[in-house]
C-alpha cells in the first residue's frame, strides 16, 4: 500500500472535543472520523486493525468449536416485548415503525433473536451443547457518548451465545470462554482484570467483566490489596464489622436546626457519620401497566447507594430520585426524614450497615428535629434488609481477613454472563431430554466490543509521538519510507517491498513528495512496528536504515538482510 493513494491523511492537531489520547491519536493518524455523536466512521487503516482483531477473535472462537452467525441489527419489536426488555434498556433501545405499521428496533445485543432461532432449530438435547457467535454492528442510543471510541452508538461487537441442557454444561463452556477471553486480551496486548459483574438488563445468576486500569476509565476497578477478590463497583461487596458491644441509648427527639444533610448533623451532634442513618428516596418506574413502586431506603450515614443493588433487589425497573411532594405524601419531611413514624405503607429497604450499628441518629420526619439513640430491631424493625451499600475506598475484603479494599478507574472490555434461562421462559425456548421431558434451554452470552477495544489497546500503546501498535494487530508490519528524488532510491525502495511482501510481510510504502521530517512524524504517528528508511545517507552506508517503533535505536543492515531482520523483530 501507498500512502500517496491511500484514502487517509494525517492530522497534525487533534480536535479539540478529543480528550483520552485513544481519541485523539485514532483521528490524527486517520483510523477514524467523526459522523455525529457517537457515530464514526472506520477509515482504512482502522479497518485493517479491526480485521487484525477479528482475525484473532474468529480464531480463539472457533477453537471452541463456536460457530460463525450473522443476526439482522433491524429486529421485530414483539420479540424484545416477549423478552422484557422493550424497556428495560432505559432509552437506550432505539426503536422505529414500519410504512407498514409494524414496530422494529436496532439491536443493542442479539439474545432475543439467538434464543428466537434456537426455539427453531433445538429440538432435542441430541442437538445440544451450542456455541455461536457473530462479529457485527450494535447500536445503542446513548444519552452521553464520550471518550471518542470508548463509548458509541453505533459499534461493531463480538458477541456469542452459547445454549446447554444444564447448568453444569452453561458453567463448563463459560469457563472455556472465560480462558478464550483471557488469551484474545493477551494477543492484542492488553493486562485486563476479570471481575465480578453485574448483569444488569442482561439478567442471570453471575457475570464476569473484563477491566482495563486507566486513570480515565468510565467505571471504578475494585481490588483486595491481600487477596485476588476483585469486581467491579456496581457488583462489590465488603465485609460489615461487627460493632463494639455499647448499651443502648433511649430514643430522644432532639432540635437540630439547619441540619439537612448527613454532615451538617454529625457535626452539630459532634458524631462520625457512621453513627447515622441516611434516608434517600426513589421511584422505582416500571414499564407497561405494572405501577411505579415508591423505596424508602435506609443506610449508614457515612455510606452511598448503590443503584445497581438497589434495582437487583427490587427486581428491575428504573430508578429516579423522588420528588420533595412524592415525600412528604408518606408522612416523611425532605432533609429530616426516618423509616419511623411514616403515616403510609412503603417499601423500606434497609442496608445491611444498619445492623453493624448502634445508638444511631436520624431524622424525625419533622423539619429541625432528629431522633438519637435509634437502634434496630429495637426501635424500627426493616422488613428487607438488603446489601446495597456502594464499596468506599479501604473498605474490609469479604474475602480475606485484614485485606482492603481499592477503587482505580477503569474501562469495560468484555462482559460474559450466565443468563440462564431467563429468554428461553420468556421465548419458550425448550429441548426434549432423554425422557421426552419438555426443559428450558440454558443460555449464555459473551461480548467483546471492537471499537472500543481498538481504543484501549492505543491507550496502552502510545507515547507523545503517536501509536505505538503490538505487532498482532498492527495495520502493517513494516513502514517503508523513501527520502530523496533520485529515482534510484524510489527503485530500491520498490525492491524492499517486494523482498518483504515476498516473505509475506504487509509494508506500507511512503513514497509522497514530503520532508524527511513530516515522513518520520508520521511513521510514528501510525505506528507500524517496523520502519525501514531508504536513503542517500544509508545507501553510502552499504544499505538501508531500520528501526523499531517502539525504541529510539536506529542503524544501517545490509539490503539482503531486511527480510531476516523484519521477520525476527515481528
Amino acid at each position: 500500500m501507498r500512502l500517496s493513494d491511500l484514502f487517509t491523511r494525517t492530522l497534525r492537531d487533534a480536535p479539540s472535543d478529543a480528550d483520552l489520547p485513544s481519541h485523539q491519536l485514532a483521528i490524527r493518524a486517520g483510523l477514524v472520523r467523526p459522523v455525529a455523536a457517537g457515530s464514526y466512521a472506520v477509515l482504512p487503516l482502522g479497518r485493517r486493525v479491526m480485521r487484525r482483531i477479528e482475525a484473532i477473535m474468529r480464531e480463539e472462537m472457533e477453537a471452541l468449536g463456536a460457530q460463525e452467525i450473522v443476526l439482522p441489527v433491524v429486529q421485530p419489536a414483539e420479540v424484545w416485548a416477549a423478552s422484557g426488555r422493550l424497556y428495560a434498556f432505559d432509552g437506550v433501545l432505539q426503536g422505529f415503525t414500519s410504512e407498514a405499521g409494524r414496530d422494529f428496533v436496532l439491536a443493542p445485543t442479539g439474545e432475543e433473536l439467538v434464543a428466537l432461532l434456537a426455539a427453531r432449530e433445538v429440538e432435542s438435547y441430541k442437538h445440544l451443547p451450542q456455541l455461536v457467535y457473530q462479529i457485527h454492528t450494535k447500536y445503542r442510543n446513548e444519552p452521553r457518548p464520550r471518550g471518542g471510541l470508548i463509548r458509541l452508538r453505533e459499534f461493531s461487537m463480538k458477541d456469542a451465545y452459547s445454549l446447554d441442557a444444564t447448568v453444569e454444561g452453561l458453567d463448563r463452556v463459560y469457563e472455556r470462554i472465560l480462558a478464550a477471553y483471557d488469551r484474545i486480551f493477551a494477543r492484542v496486548g492488553l493486562d485486563v482484570v476479570p471481575v465480578e459483574a453485574d448483569s444488569g438488563a442482561m439478567g442471570g445468576r453471575a457475570s464476569t467483566e473484563y477491566m482495563l486500569a486507566h486513570a480515565q476509565g468510565e467505571s471504578a476497578l475494585v481490588r483486595c490489596d491481600r487477596c485476588d477478590y476483585a469486581a467491579s463497583d456496581e457488583a462489590a461487596v465488603f465485609a460489615h464489622l461487627p460493632p463494639e458491644p455499647v448499651a443502648l441509648d433511649p430514643v430522644r427527639k432532639v432540635a437540630t436546626p439547619e441540619c439537612k444533610t448527613i454532615q451538617q448533623l454529625a457535626d452539630f451532634l459532634g458524631i462520625p457519620a457512621s453513627q447515622t442513618l441516611k434516608a434517600v428516596f426513589f421511584v422505582d418506574e416500571r414499564p407497561g401497566d405494572t405501577e411505579d413502586e415508591f423505596v424508602f431506603v435506609v443506610i449508614r450515614g457515612d455510606l452511598d447507594v448503590n443503584e445497581a443493588k438497589l434495582l437487583r433487589a427490587l427486581g428491575g425497573g428504573t430508578l429516579r430520585a423522588a420528588t420533595d411532594d412524592e415525600i412528604r405524601a408518606v408522612g416523611a419531611e425532605p432533609g429530616y426524614a426516618s423509616p419511623i413514624g411514616l403515616t403510609r405503607e412503603v417499601t423500606v429497604i434497609a442496608d445491611l450497615s444498619v445492623r453493624a450499628g448502634a445508638n444511631f441518629a436520624a431524622g424525625a420526619n419533622e423539619a429541625g428535629y432528629h431522633f438519637t439513640g435509634i437502634n434496630v430491631p429495637r426501635d424500627f424493625d426493616p422488613a428487607r434488609v438488603e446489601d446495597i451499600a456502594l464499596v468506599y475506598e479501604g473498605a474490609p475484603c469479604p474475602r480475606c481477613d485484614g485485606g482492603s479494599l481499592h477503587l482505580d478507574r477503569a474501562i469495560e472490555l468484555g462482559h460474559c454472563f450466565k443468563i440462564g434461562t431467563r429468554y428461553s421462559d420468556a421465548l419458550n425456548v425448550t429441548y426434549l431430554d432423554e425422557r421426552g421431558v419438555s426443559l428450558p434451554v440454558i443460555m449464555g452470552s459473551y461480548g467483546i466490543g471492537l471499537e472500543r477495544l481498538m481504543a484501549a489497546i492505543i491507550e496502552s500503546h502510545h507515547d507523545e509521538h503517536g501509536i505505538v501498535w503490538p505487532a498482532s494487530v498492527a495495520p502493517f508490519a513494516v513502514h517503508v519510507v523513501v527520502l530523496g528524488k533520485e529515482p534510484q532510491y524510489a527503485d530500491l525502495a520498490a525492491q524492499v517491498v517486494h523482498d518483504l511482501e515476498a516473505a509475506g510481510l504487509s509494508v506500507l510504502l511512503d513514497d509522497r513528495a514530503d520532508s524527511p521530517g513530516v515522513k518520520f512524524a508520521d511513521a510514528d504517528l501510525i505506528g507500524v512496528p517496523l520502519r525501514v528508511t531508504v536513503s542517500k545517507k544509508a545507501a553510502e552506508q552499504g544499505g538501508v536504515e531500520v528501526k523499531r517503533r517502539a525504541e529510539a535505536d536506529r542503524r544501517v543492515i545490509p539490503l539482503a538482510d531486511v527480510v531476516a531482520w523484519a521477520q525476527n523483530e515481528g
